[in-house]
């Protein structure tokens, strides 16, 4: 089973730069993606960015070309770059990895704890 362990969350002002990373550990099956959601009060989890086993990437509409999202296959760490932040970027960071389930079709999806991420000025 993985483990993902966020870090790099805080408060930043509009328009500063964070990054977050995430720690993957364990064993696991073929993996197909992995990367961020967010979730901000009230609202649903949507996609931030997703690295695909292929080195495809995927952003959600918002991001609008101010995130990056790359890995680090030695240390077994994704990184989400994100600049220009904006308010509405706050809310809880996940990491996500999604890995096949062998013979199945099916996709085992597993989360971190999240990290808070704050745009206030």
């Amino acid at each position: 089973q993985v483990q993902l362990v966020e870090s790099g969350g805080g408060l930043v002002q509009p328009g500063e730069s964070l990054r977050l990373s995430c720690a993957a550990s364990g064993n696991t099956n073929e993996v197909i993606a992995i990367g961020w959601y967010r979730q901000a009060p009230e609202k649903q989890r949507e996609m931030v960015a997703l690295i695909y086993s292929n080195s495809n990437t995927k952003y959600g509409d918002f991001v609008n070309g101010r995130f990056t999202i790359s890995s680090d296959n030695a240390k077994n760490t994704v990184y989400l770059q994100m600049n220009s932040r904006k308010p509405e970027d706050t809310a809880v960071y996940y990491c996500t990895l999604q890995e096949d389930v062998p013979g199945t079709g099916l996709m085992f999806v597993s989360w971190g704890q999240g990290t808070q991420v704050t745009v206030s000025s």
